[in-house]
């Protein structure tokens, strides 16, 4: 399969005629400082393509601290239409930047525990550097600050881009307030498809400043 290589500041997504990143819809490059992650991944995409496959061995090793949660981001994006009020500054959902996808329980998180239960929402700017997250609880927005990531050619006219993000809290309401000025390391296998759609399968490893 063909690789490309990437590594920018923050996901600034420009989808191109159809959206797909084989119409020129591919992440543009930004003079922000670059967070390599290659260790964290395992060396790469087959560190990445073994977390993925197999969450469960990540998280077995007992009770996440109060201080921390993981959240899964799954399913196909699509336009954020009449978004709600978040109570955040930070994030303007009616702007029409934003896309949405759902958010499903990991490890820590409020809210059920049933991993096949969508249990919050994500908002996030394909061209742009915010996303918000809603939770039970409160909500919170985030800042993207570096990333590294390459693409893989899925074969069938489509792009997966895989790699990791990093994140800062930068807002937050309810029970979310204390994580102000805390981090978020996204481990994701973001697809691309032919047909213009853009398909999420994210870890969120969000922590307490």
């Amino acid at each position: 399969m063909e690789r490309t290589r990437g590594d920018v500041g923050v996901p600034g997504y420009t989808r191109g005629v159809g959206g797909s990143p084989a119409n020129g819809g591919w992440p543009t490059s930004a003079n922000q400082p670059v967070i390599s992650r290659r260790a964290v991944i395992g060396g790469g995409l087959a560190g990445l393509g073994g977390l993925l496959l197999f969450p469960s061995q990540l998280f077995a090793k007992g009770p996440v601290p109060n201080d921390s949660f993981v959240v899964l981001l799954k399913g196909l994006y699509q336009p954020v239409v009449h978004g709600p009020n978040l109570g955040l500054s930070t994030v303007h959902l009616n702007d029409g930047s934003y896309s949405t996808t759902s958010i499903y329980p990991v490890s820590g998180a409020p809210g059920n525990q049933n991993r096949n239960k969508a249990v919050g929402t994500f908002y996030v700017q394909f061209e742009g550097d915010l996303c918000a997250y809603h939770l039970p609880g409160g909500s919170f927005a985030m800042r993207f600050t570096g990333s590294d990531f390459i693409f893989v050619d899925d074969g069938a006219g489509g792009q997966f881009l895989d790699g990791t993000f990093e994140l800062t809290i930068v807002e937050a309401t309810g029970v979310y307030r204390p994580f102000v000025g805390g981090h978020n390391h996204m481990v994701d296998r973001l697809h691309f498809l032919a047909d213009g759609g853009v398909d999420e399968f994210c870890f969120c490893f969000i922590s307490h400043p």
